[in-house]
C-alpha cells in the first residue's frame, strides 16, 4: 500500500513547483480537453491506497497568490489546501481533482482567511478569486461562511470587480460557506465564446455540475449571483452579444451560441442590497434554486436588471422553490426559460411579498415553455402579482393552482381584478378549481395571516391548504 503525506508552507515566489520530479505535461495533468484523466486516477486507485496531501498557503509580498498550469499540477485529487492570511487576489489555473475525490480549498484551521481588494479603483487585480480550466474541487470555509471572506472593491470602478469568478470551463464544483461583500458581481461563472476555439460555441461541449450552497452575499453593485452566458448569440465580428432571431443576423457576420451549463444548484444562500439582480441564472440544463433569502435587490433601480430570482433565456428543466424573496424594489421572481425538448418547469412553494415596484412573478419564456405555479404565496406588489407574457412564443397554458395571491397593485386607488394574474400577449393559463384554486385576496387584512411568521395563516383565515408553507 503506497501512502503520501505532506504538509508544506508555500508562497507564489517559490513558483509552487514540484521539485525533485519531472515537469508533467499538460496532457498528462489533465485539462479540460483531456477526459481520461478520471479513469486514470480509478485505476491507480484500485492498487494503492493514497493519504491526501496538505499544504498551506500564504501570500506573496504584494498579497497576491498566482497557482499557473505547472504550479497547479502539483496538487493532486484529494489534497487540501489551507489559504492562511491576507490575500489581495488569488488567480488559479488547470487544478484537477477527481469525481471521488475533488481537492479542497479552504481557510486554516480555527482562522478567517480574508480575500479581495476593497479600495481597488481600476487596472489589474479586479476579482478576489479567479479560477480558470479548474475540475473538480470544493472552495469555502471549512465549518461557516465567516471562515472564508471575500471583499470586494467600495470604490466608483466596484461595478468591474468580481469577487468570485469561474471561467474557462470551470466546472464540477462545490462553492460553499462564503461571505462575498460588496465589489460588482458576486459570483460570477460562465465560459465566453473564443472564436479559435470551438468548445467554446453549443452545442459541442458544455460545463456540468455546480452546487452552490450556504453563501452570505451582500452590498454588491451589480448582481449577486451570475451563473452562465446571458446571450443568445455572440457576434464575434463585432464582439457583441445578439439576442434577437437567427433571421435577423447580418449578413457575413460570424454567430455562435455559448456553451451551457449542466446540473446547477443554488441553495440555502442570503443575498441582501444588491445592486441588481440577485440570483440571475442563464443557459442552464437542470437548474435547482431552493431554500434561499434574496431581500433588498435591485437597489440600482434599473428596470432591465430588477428580479430577485431570475430564471433567464435558455434555462431548460428548472424547479425553483421553497425560497423566500422580499422587501425589495424590482421583479421577485423573473422566468426567461425555454420549452425547446419538452423542457419541464416548476415554481413551487415560495414566499414572494412586498416589493415597491412592478410585477410580483413575471413570465416571458419562450419555445412554448410551461411552468406549474403552485403552493405560492405572492403578496403586496407595485404592480401585478403575476403576469404572462407570450410576446416571445410562451403561448402554451401555464398551470397556475393552490397559490395565494394578496394585495396587488397596492398603491392604487383604481382596482381591476386583472392584476392577480395578468395575461397579455397571447399567454393564456389553465387555473385550479375547488380545492386547487388560487385563492385571491384584497387586503392582507382580509387574508389573515401573521405577517411576522411567514404568511402562514391564523384562525379564521379563508387561504385553506394554499399558498407557502415553511
Amino acid at each position: 500500500m503506497k501512502i503520501i503525506s505532506k504538509s508544506l508552507i508555500i508562497t507564489l515566489f517559490c513558483c509552487l513547483v514540484c521539485v525533485g520530479c519531472e515537469k508533467e505535461s499538460e496532457k498528462e495533468l489533465g485539462t479540460e480537453k483531456e477526459s481520461n484523466k478520471e479513469e486514470e486516477l480509478g485505476a491507480e486507485e484500485e492498487e494503492i491506497s493514497v493519504t491526501p496531501s496538505t499544504y498551506t498557503l500564504i501570500p506573496d509580498a504584494q498579497g497576491g497568490l498566482g497557482l499557473w498550469r505547472d504550479s497547479a499540477a502539483m496538487f493532486k485529487p484529494g489534497d487540501v489546501i489551507y489559504l492562511r492570511g491576507t490575500f489581495e487576489f488569488i488567480w488559479i489555473d488547470g487544478l484537477n481533482g477527481s469525481a471521488e475525490h475533488p481537492i479542497v480549498i479552504t481557510n486554516y484551521p480555527g482562522e478567517q482567511v480574508v480575500i479581495g481588494n476593497s479600495t481597488w479603483s481600476g487596472g489589474g487585480g479586479s476579482h478576489g478569486i479567479s479560477m480558470s480550466n479548474c475540475h473538480h474541487f470544493i472552495l469555502g470555509g471549512e465549518n461557516s461562511a465567516s471562515d472564508f471572506l471575500i471583499n470586494g472593491s467600495t470604490s466608483s470602478a466596484r461595478y468591474a470587480y468580481f469577487n468570485l469568478v469561474l471561467r474557462v470551463f470551470t466546472d464540477n464544483a462545490e462553492i460553499k460557506n462564503i461571505t462575498l461583500k460588496n465589489g460588482g458581481t458576486g459570483i460570477w461563472a460562465k465560459t465566453d465564446p473564443d472564436p479559435d476555439d470551438p468548445d467554446t460555441w453549443y452545442p459541442n461541449t458544455y460545463m456540468e455540475n455546480l452546487y452552490i450552497h450556504d453563501v452570505i452575499i451582500s452590498g454588491t453593485g451589480s448582481e449577486g449571483m451570475y451563473i452562465g452566458h446571458t446571450a443568445t448569440w455572440w457576434d464575434f465580428t463585432t464582439h457583441t452579444p445578439f439576442y434577437d432571431s437567427p433571421s435577423d443576423f447580418v449578413p457575413g457576420n460570424k454567430y455562435v451560441q455559448p456553451i451551457k451549463w449542466k446540473n446547477v444548484k443554488i441553495s440555502n444562500c442570503y443575498l441582501y442590497d444588491i445592486g441588481c439582480d440577485g440570483i440571475q441564472a442563464s443557459a442552464i440544463d437542470g437548474l435547482e434554486i431552493c431554500y434561499n433569502e434574496v431581500t433588498d435587490w435591485a437597489t440600482e433601480e434599473n428596470p432591465s436588471h430588477n428580479g430577485g430570482i431570475l430564471i433567464n433565456g435558455r434555462t431548460t428543466n428548472t424547479n425553483t422553490h421553497d425560497n423566500y424573496v422580499h422587501d425589495g424594489w424590482g421583479e421577485m421572481c423573473q422566468f426567461y426559460g425555454s420549452g425547446e425538448n419538452n423542457a419541464t418547469h416548476i415554481i413551487h412553494n415560495n414566499l414572494f411579498r412586498d416589493n415597491r415596484w412592478s410585477d410580483g412573478l413575471s413570465l416571458r419564456g419562450t419555445e412554448d415553455a410551461v411552468v406549474q405555479i403552485t403552493n405560492n404565496t405572492i403578496a403586496r406588489c407595485g404592480n401585478n402579482l403575476i403576469r404572462l407574457n407570450g410576446y416571445f412564443g410562451m403561448e402554451k397554458e401555464q398551470i397556475i393552482k393552490m397559490n395565494v395571491l394578496i394585495e396587488p397593485r397596492m398603491e392604487e386607488e383604481y382596482f381591476d381584478n386583472r392584476a392577480y394574474i395578468y395575461i397579455e400577449n397571447n399567454a393564456s393559463a389553465t387555473e385550479g378549481t375547488g380545492t386547487q384554486a388560487n385563492v385571491k385576496i384584497r387586503t392582507v387584512e382580509d387574508a389573515k395571516v401573521n405577517v411576522d411568521d411567514f404568511y402562514q395563516p391564523v384562525s379564521g383565515s379563508p387561504i385553506g391548504n394554499a399558498g407557502y408553507r415553511k
